[in-house]
């Protein structure tokens, strides 16, 4: 594994990209499963307990994040009716922004499977409001189709972790849950081994307390049976509805 990240930071030169060395010796250490990607980046598979979980660097998948982009993803086997997002705000206010200019505005008028979920959530779902929040009102966005699980998610040790981040407010980060799986997406220029290791401390944690809301409170996954306003594929302003 050692000299497949070697060859991959190395890029063809005799000479290591900086702190490759720092990154090289974790990931031997902590017996991670490691496969470059060439040309691109890298994939590192590890587990938190029982559950298994991949590190992916690489360009960016989505047109918020700029270059390269790290990812996260975690099975976690939840109910595949719960889809929840915590993202930061500026983010949040700049995916409406665009919604509202694309589909309002432009000339399609109805969301579809193309759209990263994140979005159309934001227009789905209802956000936590500020007293909901607390403390991570300021910097982040949560919203989901079942706030009881999404608001007892937050308490206690995720919350804590999600503000020791300490993101730059331009910085893109979205955390969600959705078809059972737990994903963290975040703009990630250099595959430094600090930040890797602090985003991996974040969704372990999440992954922790994920667990921990669906075994003291299953029954909070069920989805409120109370009407969101939305009419599923359509945006605020079709006449023509779902």
């Amino acid at each position: 594994m050692l000299d497949g990240l070697k060859r991959l930071f190395r890029g063809g030169s005799s000479t290591p990209a900086p702190g490759a060395d720092e990154l090289m010796s974790w990931a031997e250490t902590r017996q991670y499963a490691f496969r470059g990607v060439p040309d691109e980046g890298f994939v590192v598979d590890g587990r938190l307990s029982t559950t298994p979980w991949r590190l992916e660097w690489g360009p960016s998948q989505r047109p918020y994040v700029k270059g390269h982009e790290l990812r996260l993803r975690a099975e976690l086997g939840l109910s595949s009716e719960l889809q929840v997002v915590v993202m930061n705000r500026l983010l949040a206010e700049q995916m409406e922004k665009s919604v509202y200019e694309q589909y309002v505005e432009g000339v399609q008028t109805r969301i579809d499977n193309q759209t990263p979920p994140e979005m159309r959530w934001l227009v789905m779902f209802p956000k936590l409001s500020a007293a909901d929040l607390g403390a991570l009102h300021g910097p982040f966005v949560a919203l989901g189709s079942v706030k009881p699980w999404l608001m007892q998610w937050l308490e206690g040790p995720l919350r804590a972790a999600l503000l020791a981040q300490r993101l730059e407010p331009h910085v893109p980060m979205v955390l969600m849950i959705g078809r059972g799986r737990l994903m963290l997406r975040t703009e990630l220029a250099d595959p430094e081994l600090l930040p890797l290791q602090a985003w991996l401390r974040l969704f372990e944690c999440a992954i922790r307390e994920a667990r921990r809301v669906a075994a003291e409170a299953p029954e909070a996954a069920a989805p409120s049976s109370a009407s969101s306003g939305w009419q599923p594929s359509a945006l605020p302003g079709d006449e023509r509805g779902g």
